[in-house]
């Protein structure tokens, strides 16, 4: 698997892979970071993670993949917030699979995040002095 920029030809499968439209997912590879795994043998899309920074904070605004794939596309995040000297944060709806691998990576739940598509969510950080090791000092 590798990891590369979103293009706006990923649009379609970034669109299944989310069920909205295409043409929300183009606004997002326009307006956020977006970074896609795709497998090695072809230009698949097999994940993505789309990100920003609000605040000091850096905010995984969406994401898919399988657990290894989800590893991989948060180093993305991870590492701009390592650099820029944040956090990083992503809000995930309470009741989903997905928050036992957000846990694995680091992230502690911070509170409850806004309601989505009438589904409660969960606010998850991470503190720059953990993603730099410093967590200790």
């Amino acid at each position: 698997m590798r990891i590369r920029d979103a293009l706006e030809s990923d649009a379609e499968a970034l669109a299944a892979a989310t069920d909205r439209p295409r043409e929300v997912v183009t606004n997002m590879v326009h307006d956020r970071s977006v970074r896609v795994a795709v497998r090695d043998d072809s230009e698949e899309v097999v994940g993505f993670v789309a990100f920003d920074v609000r605040n000091d904070t850096v905010h995984v605004t969406d994401f898919d993949g399988d657990g290894k794939t989800i590893e991989r596309l948060f180093e993305e995040p991870r590492g701009f917030a390592r650099r820029e000297e944040m956090g990083v944060e992503v809000v995930v709806p309470t009741d989903d699979g997905v928050t036992k691998e957000i846990e694995r990576l680091g992230f502690e739940a911070a509170g409850r995040g806004p309601r989505f598509e009438g589904r409660p969510t969960t606010r998850y950080r991470i503190e720059f002095e953990a993603l730099d090791g410093r967590e200790d000092e």
